[in-house]
C-alpha cells in the first residue's frame, strides 16, 4: 500500500479468473488515517465479480461534496449523479457520510488509481490503487494421452501481490509439482506450477485441481479432466447352451469389445487350427450348429483399436450325447389287440412287492427272538423210572425193594426231556 500526499490512502483490488462454483464477494480491510476525516477498504475480489468503492467521512459533514473519479481522473460519481458513461459502476449507497459505488464484471483493464474527493476547506483526497489479477490458467502438453504414457500439466497465476502458491491434486490424490515463481516490472508475480504424471486407462475423466492459495481469496480452483486412450478389453460370453456342450448341441458366442477409441475391427479364429468350415461368423457373433468332438479346440475373439489389441479364449470341450433310458411300458395280454388287456395290471410295482416282503421277514425274525428268549427262560421237566412204586412204601426202604427191576435194574435207568 502506497500512501501520498497529506491524508492520500492506496486501495488494493486483488482480482482472480477461477471457475464460478468458487468465486466470492471481495474482503474489505478499512483503512483509517489519522488527522484525515476520510475511511475507505481495501478490496480483494475475483475477475468477472464486483468490487465496491467506499468513500466515508468519519465525523459529521457539513454538507460538503464527495465525489469519486477514475485513474483518467475523470468523474465516475459526483454526489449521486453519474457523468461516466460505463454502466458497470452502480451507485449502491449515498448520504451525507458516504459515497458507495460497485464495479461489476472487474477486468485487468480496470486497474489504476481511483480517487476519492472530499471538498472541505481544505479539500481531501485518498488514492485507491486497484490491481487485477491475471488468470489462473490450467494448460496441457497433451490434450490426449494413452495409457502408459506421460503428461505434463501447468498451471499459471498471473498478477499476484503477494506471490500465490499452486497445489495440485488429481481426484483424492495429491500431486507435487515444480513452481518457479517471476517477478515482473510493476512488482507483481506471476507463479507457474507444473506436474508430470503416468496415465492409466482408470484415468480417464478423472479431474485433476489446481488449487491457488493467496492472502486475497483462499483455495481458488482451476479443473481439467483427463482425457486418456486405452486399448480394447475383450470378454467371450456363452449365449447357448447354458450347461455342457454336448454332441448335437448347438454354439452361440458372442465378443463384448470396449475401448477407447471404441474397438472397430473385432475377428475369431481358431488357435492351431482352421475354424470349422459351417462356422457362422456375424460380426462379434460366433454360431456353430451340430457340435461333434472334431469341433475341441480353442477358441479366440480378437479386438483392437489405435492404441492397441487385446483378445479373450474360450475352450470348447464336446461331451457325449445323454444316454435315455426308455420308460416302463404297459404289459398287454395281446400286442395285437390292446382290449385284450383291460382289466389286467399294466404293471408291476415292484417298490410294494419290496416293502411287503421286508414287513413280513421283519415279524418272522421278531417271533423267532420271543421264541428264543421263552425257551431260555422256562427249563424242562424231568421224569426216571427209577423207584416205581414208591409212592404206595411205607418207608424209603420199602420203596427201594419194591422198584421195579429192583438194584438189578439200576444200570437200565432211562431219562425223558420234555
Amino acid at each position: 500500500m502506497a500512501i501520498t500526499g497529506s491524508g492520500s490512502l492506496a486501495i488494493s483490488l486483488y482480482v482472480f479468473v477461477i471457475s464460478a462454483a468458487f468465486l466470492s464477494k471481495g474482503s474489505a480491510e478499512t483503512v483509517t488515517v489519522d488527522g484525515l476525516n476520510l475511511a475507505t477498504d481495501n478490496v480483494s475480489v475475483i475477475e468477472g465479480e464486483m468490487a465496491t468503492i467506499s468513500c466515508r467521512v468519519k465525523n459529521n459533514n457539513d454538507d460538503s461534496v464527495i465525489q469519486l473519479l477514475n485513474p483518467n481522473r475523470q468523474t465516475i460519481y459526483f454526489k449521486d449523479v453519474r457523468p461516466l458513461k460505463d454502466s458497470r459502476f452502480q451507485l449502491v449507497n449515498f448520504s451525507d457520510n458516504e459515497l458507495r459505488v460497485s464495479l461489476s464484471n472487474v477486468s485487468l483493464s480496470d486497474e489504476g488509481r481511483y480517487v476519492c474527493q472530499l471538498y472541505t476547506d481544505p479539500p481531501q483526497e485518498a488514492y485507491a490503487d486497484i490491481t487485477v489479477l491475471g488468470n489462473p490458467i490450467i494448460e496441457s502438453r497433451y490434450d490426449v494421452v494413452s495409457e502408459g504414457n506421460e503428461t505434463e500439466l501447468t498451471c499459471t497465476a498471473m498478477g499476484s501481490k503477494p506471490a500465490a502458491s499452486i497445489r495440485w491434486m488429481k481426484g483424492e490424490e495429491e500431486l507435487t509439482g515444480e513452481t518457479t515463481v517471476e517477478e515482473t516490472y510493476d512488482r507483481m508475480f506471476t507463479v507457474t506450477s507444473r506436474v508430470r504424471f503416468s496415465v492409466t486407462k482408470e484415468d480417464d475423466g478423472v479431474p485433476v485441481d489446481c488449487i491457488i492459495d493467496h492472502p486475497a481469496v483462499k483455495d481458488l480452483l482451476a479443473q481439467r479432466h483427463l482425457e486418456v486412450l486405452y486399448k480394447p478389453e475383450v470378454k467371450i460370453v456363452v449365449t447357448s447352451p447354458d450347461g455342457l456342450t454336448r454332441e448335437g448341441d448347438n454354439l452361440y458366442l458372442t465378443c463384448i469389445a470396449e475401448g477407447k477409441p471404441y474397438p472397430l475391427q473385432v475377428s475369431w479364429l481358431r488357435v492351431d487350427e482352421d475354424v470349422p468350415p459351417h462356422a457362422v461368423v456375424t460380426g462379434s457373433d460366433l454360431y456353430i450348429e451340430n457340435l461333434n468332438k472334431s469341433y475341441n479346440g480353442t477358441y479366440r475373439c480378437v479386438a483392437s483399436n489405435a492404441v492397441g489389441e487385446a483378445y479373450d479364449d474360450y475352450i470348447l470341450y464336446v461331451y457325449d450325447a445323454p444316454t435315455t433310458i426308455p420308460t416302463p411300458t404297459t404289459n398287454p395280454v395281446n400286442t395285437q389287440d390292446s382290449r385284450a388287456s383291460e382289466g389286467a395290471p399294466q404293471k408291476i410295482d415292484h417298490a410294494v412287492i419290496g416293502g411287503v416282503v421286508a414287513v413280513v421277514m421283519f415279524a418272522i425274525l421278531c417271533a423267532l427272538i420271543v421264541l428264543g428268549r421263552y425257551f431260555a427262560r422256562h427249563k424242562g421237566t424231568y421224569f426216571t423210572h427209577e423207584a416205581k412204586g414208591a409212592d404206595d412204601a411205607a418207608d424209603a426202604d420199602t420203596a427201594i425193594i419194591n422198584a421195579e427191576g429192583g438194584h438189578n435194574n439200576t444200570d437200565e435207568k432211562k431219562e425223558y426231556y420234555i
